[in-house]
């Protein structure tokens, strides 16, 4: 039984798999080997506000207050949420804020908020918000409006360079991921990001987790996606 609380919980998970798969007489399949385990989390709507537009929404000199922390070390969901207003004039109310403040404002919607709201949204990494749509973000002390930003998030993972060594894979490069269960389904182009800080996580969007009827014990695993000029070299 796993007693310290400091053991990363994707640790822990894959540690409880590998004895249920032990017990049935069965071993893990290699991609679920890695070496800091693999969380896959479904990341819902949420925004990423710069320190400017925190203060205009909540007042000058305001700060974030954290709620809750997430599995990226640091990051965390703030007790402050905003309301969103669409082209359609329709709102999402009690939008919640993910901090620590960032160095531009994002927005990040599922397929079908951006619909219920009037959007046409673009599959973006975050951070590649050149082009996309702007909107109007209302605060309980005034009024922000995005020039640009509103975003459907790319399906990604967070790796550090050790778990990307172990898979053999570079940033930026996409993989498949295999999702086991009862709705059982492969997620192809899932985009690598690496970073040192990085724990190893899947993020999909609510539209993907209930597609695929993500639950906290559904095993995953990750597969290397080789591209046409891979094949290419591999059948010379």
């Amino acid at each position: 039984m796993v007693s310290n609380s400091n053991i990363p919980r994707a640790v822990v998970e894959h540690m409880v798999r590998d004895q249920v798969y032990a017990k049935m007489g069965l071993n893990l399949p290699e991609s679920a080997q890695a070496p800091n385990g693999l969380a896959v989390n479904v990341s819902a709507r949420h925004c990423h506000l710069t320190p400017q537009a925190v203060e205009a929404l909540f007042g000058p000199r305001y700060e974030l207050t954290p709620m809750k922390g997430l599995f990226q070390t640091g990051a965390y969901a703030a007790n402050e949420t905003v309301t969103l207003v669409g082209p359609r004039s329709r709102v999402i109310s009690n939008l919640r804020i993910l901090g620590p403040c960032r160095d531009f404002n994002q927005i990040e919607l599922a397929y079908t908020d951006a619909i219920a709201l009037g959007f046409d949204v673009p599959l973006r990494l975050s951070g590649e918000i050149a082009g996309t749509p702007g909107c109007m973000l209302m605060g309980p002390k005034g009024f922000f409006e995005m020039a640009e930003g509103v975003i459907r998030a790319a399906p990604h993972v967070h790796m550090h360079p050790a778990d990307a060594a172990y898979y053999g894979v570079q940033h930026k490069d996409v993989m498949k991921m295999k999702v086991h269960g009862d709705c059982p389904v492969t997620f192809d182009n899932i985009v690598v990001r690496i970073d040192e800080s990085f724990n190893l996580e899947v993020h999909i969007d609510t539209d993907e987790g209930n597609a695929c009827g993500l639950k906290p014990d559904t095993y995953c695993e990750l597969i290397k996606q080789i591209n046409e000029s891979n094949k290419k070299k591999e059948n010379r």
